[in-house]
């Protein structure tokens, strides 16, 4: 009956942090760019009390294994990457990415972080920046006297300038991609960052080598299912209530145990 305490509260252990991360999606249903994820679940090892293929007392091969589960426990959170809706912004400096790619962003300390969030702002420089103020890599300065900015599909930034009849060609952004991005580090800030099991970056131009392609005035939205979201959490809500009853009925048959008189 121990085991059976241990056990379900294993279980509801697992159900919680599962309501936790359905909470993370939901919170995150309007993040610029956010990915949902989920989390998996692994049985625990099992006590085998008498193992298949064993000779029995009458001499005979037992067909199958007499054992008992420890439980649950969590051991991954995948990040789903799928493509979520755009939306119009009619912001120049607003960008989705349709497709695969990250942008790069250049981090205070010198390294690169990656971002699927597009919405992208002017430092006091001119500079193109994330809402936190970090760079766009490569660097993209926007002339003081511009007066409109176009990013084609393949991420070439041109800005028109008072005086010049034809735009002029001022940047290109490039896309990076991973061969697992779900081995990517979630940093926060809409920000990812390069692990040892996401692979090495490849980066290029948009249009290329499957990076997607740049869509100015959009941003993409969240790819949260609200409704999918509400329905884990009834089940991962009802699961946790049965771990519980499991619980309480191993006490109950505890306490018929320590009630027993000779």
């Amino acid at each position: 009956m121990i085991k059976a305490m241990r056990t379900a509260a294993s279980g509801m252990e697992a159900q919680q942090m599962n309501v936790d991360n359905i909470a993370n999606n939901l919170a995150n249903v309007n993040t610029t760019g956010f990915k949902k994820s989920r989390i998996e679940f692994q049985d625990i090892l099992y006590n085998k009390i008498r193992t298949a293929g064993s000779l029995s007392a009458a001499n005979s091969k037992i067909p199958v294994d007499m054992e008992i589960g420890y439980g649950v426990r969590p051991v991954a959170t995948t990040r789903n990457y799928g493509q979520g809706n755009m939306t119009p912004t009619e912001n120049p400096l607003d960008l989705c990415i349709e497709g695969n790619g990250f942008l790069r962003i250049l981090m205070p300390d010198g390294t690169y972080a990656y971002t699927r969030d597009g919405a992208l702002k002017l430092s006091d420089d001119g500079r193109v920046v994330t809402s936190d103020g970090y760079v766009l890599d490569p660097e993209i300065t926007i002339p003081a006297e511009a007066d409109a900015i176009s990013v084609s599909i393949d991420g070439t930034v041109s800005a028109s300038v008072p005086g010049e009849i034809e735009p002029l060609e001022i940047g290109q952004i490039e896309l990076t991609r991973f061969i697992n991005p779900q081995g990517l580090n979630a940093v926060g800030h809409n920000l990812y960052t390069q692990s040892p099991a996401s692979g090495s970056p490849v980066s290029g131009n948009p249009t290329e080598g499957g990076l997607g392609r740049i869509v100015q005035g959009y941003l993409e939205l969240s790819n949260v299912d609200i409704v999918t979201e509400m329905v884990n959490m009834i089940v991962a809500q009802r699961a946790y209530e049965i771990n519980s009853k499991a619980i309480q009925t191993s006490e109950d048959m505890a306490g018929i145990v320590n009630s027993l008189r000779r």
